[in-house]
C-alpha cells in the first residue's frame, strides 16, 4: 500500500501495475488502484485524469520497461547473436509477465502518450537489424516480421497453448533461425 502523502502519478502507476500482474489488464480498475494506493477513488484523479490515461501510462511502463530488458540484451553483440538475444530477452519478458505483456499496446506509435516509448522500443529493434544493413522499409519489415513471430509464440506459450510433448525451447530456437536465415537472405 502508498502512503497517502507520498501520492505521486508514478504511484499511481506502480500501483495500477502491480493491480494488472496480479488481475491482468480487464483487471485495471480506479477502484481497484484506489484501495491499493489507501485512498477514495475521486482522489486519485489528483494524478491521473482518468482510466484511460491510467491504462495509457501502464502501457509507457511496459513499453519501457521491454526497452530496458531489450537494450541490455542486446547491447555489446552484433548480427544473428544480437538478434538472437533479442529474441530470447522478448519471449523471457512475456514469460516472466504475461499479464502486464497483455497491457502493452499494441499501436503505441500512434498515442501521444505513448509515442516516445513506443519509438524507443522500436529504436532497439531497428538498431539491432543494422548489422544486415536494413533500413527504411525493409527494417519496418523485419521488425514486423520478429515482433509477429516472437508475440504470437509467446503469447501462445503463456497461455498453455502447447500441449503437444515436443520442447518448447526446440521450437523456438527454430523460429529464431528461420527468422535469422530470412535476414542473411534479406541483406
Amino acid at each position: 500500500m502508498v502512503i497517502k502523502k507520498s501520492l505521486t502519478p508514478a504511484a499511481v502507476v506502480e500501483v495500477a501495475l502491480g493491480v494488472v500482474d496480479e488481475h491482468g489488464p480487464e483487471g485495471l480498475t480506479l477502484a481497484a488502484v484506489a484501495q491499493g494506493c489507501g485512498v477514495a477513488t475521486p482522489s486519485l484523479y489528483k494524478h491521473v485524469a482518468s482510466l484511460g490515461e491510467l491504462k495509457a501510462l501502464v502501457g509507457v511502463r511496459v513499453l519501457e520497461d521491454m526497452t530496458d530488458q531489450f537494450t541490455a540484451a542486446v547491447l555489446g553483440r552484433g548480427g544473428d547473436e544480437a538478434v538472437t538475444a533479442l529474441m530470447h530477452a522478448y519471449r523471457a519478458y512475456v514469460a516472466a509477465r504475461p499479464k502486464r505483456y497483455a497491457a502493452m499496446p499494441m499501436d503505441p506509435l500512434h498515442d501521444p502518450v505513448q509515442e516516445a516509448a513506443g519509438t524507443k522500443l522500436v529504436g532497439v529493434m531497428y538498431a539491432t537489424l543494422r548489422g544486415y544493413g536494413l533500413e527504411g522499409p525493409a527494417a519496418v519489415h523485419a521488425t514486423r516480421r520478429l515482433r509477429v513471430l516472437v508475440h504470437g509464440f509467446a503469447s501462445v506459450e503463456s497461455a498453455g497453448g502447447f500441449g503437444l510433448p515436443e520442447e518448447l525451447d526446440e521450437t523456438y530456437d527454430q523460429i529464431v533461425r528461420m527468422y535469422l536465415a530470412s535476414l542473411r537472405n534479406e541483406s
